[in-house]
């Protein structure tokens, strides 16, 4: 009954030809002992307000729901499914669980499901896929959010079947970007990345438009609006990419203006929130926006940081990596972290209390990589040591011989900042020496 949207069956015996008993069947409020009740009554004596009675038992299962009917915001169940271990699904769900809550979304329930064999069409298995149906009408879930990059046919599949919203991971982080981009480059750059995703995407419609109308006849016009579509969205796509070209060449001039000051350049660089931002206020005492959420810095920020001596330098805030980055945003990202390849030193900054913490700075050193620039000077320093064990973080330290802060307490920055002098200046005044 719930697969098939009723909320109430009945069945009318016949004796005679004319009707003896009424047999009722309704759903139940979600979360009971019972997922449904039976009323069996003699026709002639049954009487029922149809309005009212399913308008109380919807009413009743909103209550159960326990939606709060003003929030507008969209209700999500999240999704994990693969044949990687339990303990990586279990971790990848709570970065998308991270992911979901940064783009405001309600999260009513996750569901990991460990396969041997992905589906192709739907991911899931069928009757998991039923099972996640019901909960959904269930729990009040509006949107269906997968924590695996979805093509554009699973994605039509499976919003067919659960008729809801469906959207992958990509789509959720392209629209964190889309909210937090606020310089002319990150909404340049988020837009090109949208517009680049959507566009192979677009098949289906025609596709769907051709189906529904029939063959001859109706085909012309699906494909045509969607070869106007296409068209508008290569256009689009062709005049960013020339903007994106010209706030580079804006870019350059700021950066050749930087080498002729031979000052030099700190990056700071690290897995989505890190603390980046936090650190480079610290630094530099400024006031870089600061959230405790995922891509909450999306613009790059630069700070001068002067010392004592009469010397100073350039600390950079970037936008923070994560693992299986879309590979539209890295390409449209890719000007503006094209300035990493100008830093003397990068930091690479860890969040320490995060119990994942490994996986993170082995995603930001793949990302370097593919960028070119793991072979650039490299400073690891732990952050949030104050969530961690002292003994804990002195260890850790050692082994990846790293710099163990608190970017929320100066105090603990002076061990960095001593490392960041010998590095910038003390190594080059020896390297001099020797020459």
């Amino acid at each position: 009954m719930r697969l098939l949207r009723f909320d109430l069956l009945a069945v009318i015996t016949i004796s005679d030809g004319l009707p003896q008993d009424i047999h009722l069947i309704h759903l139940l409020p979600f979360g009971g002992d019972k997922q449904f009740e039976q009323i069996s009554e003699k026709f002639h004596l049954f009487k029922l307000n149809f309005r009212e009675f399913i308008e109380n038992l919807e009413s009743e299962m909103d209550r159960k729901r326990a939606i709060d009917t003003a929030d507008m915001r969209e209700r999500a169940i999240l999704i994990c499914v693969s044949n990687a271990p339990r303990y990586i699904l279990e971790e990848h769900m709570e970065e998308l669980e991270e992911l979901a809550q940064s783009t405001d979304l309600v999260v009513i329930d996750k569901v990991i499901q460990r396969v041997k064999e992905v589906n192709p069409k739907y991911l899931l298995g069928e009757g998991k896929l039923k099972e996640l149906i019901i909960m959904a009408m269930d729990k009040g879930a509006t949107l269906l959010v997968f924590d695996q990059n979805l093509s554009p046919s699973q994605i039509r599949a499976i919003a067919e079947m659960t008729e809801l919203k469906v959207i992958d991971r990509s789509q959720l982080i392209l629209d964190i970007f889309a909210k937090r981009a606020h310089s002319r480059d990150g909404k340049v750059q988020v837009e090109l990345a949208q517009l680049r995703y959507m566009l192979p995407r677009l098949t289906g419609k025609g596709t769907a438009m051709s189906r529904l109308a029939g063959g001859i006849g109706g085909r012309g016009p699906g494909e045509t609006k969607l070869e106007i579509d296409r068209r508008r969205i290569k256009d689009r796509i062709h005049h960013l990419e020339n903007e994106l070209k010209k706030l580079n060449m804006a870019r350059q001039v700021r950066k050749k203006r930087r080498k002729e000051l031979h000052i030099p350049i700190v990056s700071i660089i690290g897995y989505t929130n890190a603390g980046k931002s936090t650190l480079l206020n610290a630094l530099t005492n400024s006031e870089v926006f600061v959230e405790n959420k995922m891509f909450a810095t999306l613009d790059t920020s630069s700070r001068r940081l002067k010392f004592p001596e009469e010397k100073e330098l350039i600390v950079t805030d970037t936008v923070g990596f994560i693992r299986d980055l879309p590979e539209d945003l890295v390409a449209a990202f890719k000007s503006t972290l094209e300035e990493l390849e100008d830093a003397s030193l990068l930091i690479h900054l860890v969040d320490i209390s995060n119990p994942y913490f490994e996986n993170h700075i082995a995603s930001v050193n793949n990302i370097l990589r593919e960028l070119n620039l793991d072979k650039k000077p490299i400073l690891m320093v732990f952050n949030k040591i104050d969530k961690v064990n002292p003994s804990e973080v002195k260890q850790i330290c050692k082994r990846y011989d790293a710099i163990g802060i608190s970017a929320i307490n100066r105090d603990t920055l002076i061990p960095l900042i001593e490392e960041i002098k010998n590095k910038l200046w003390e190594e080059k005044t020896i390297c001099n020496a020797q020459l």
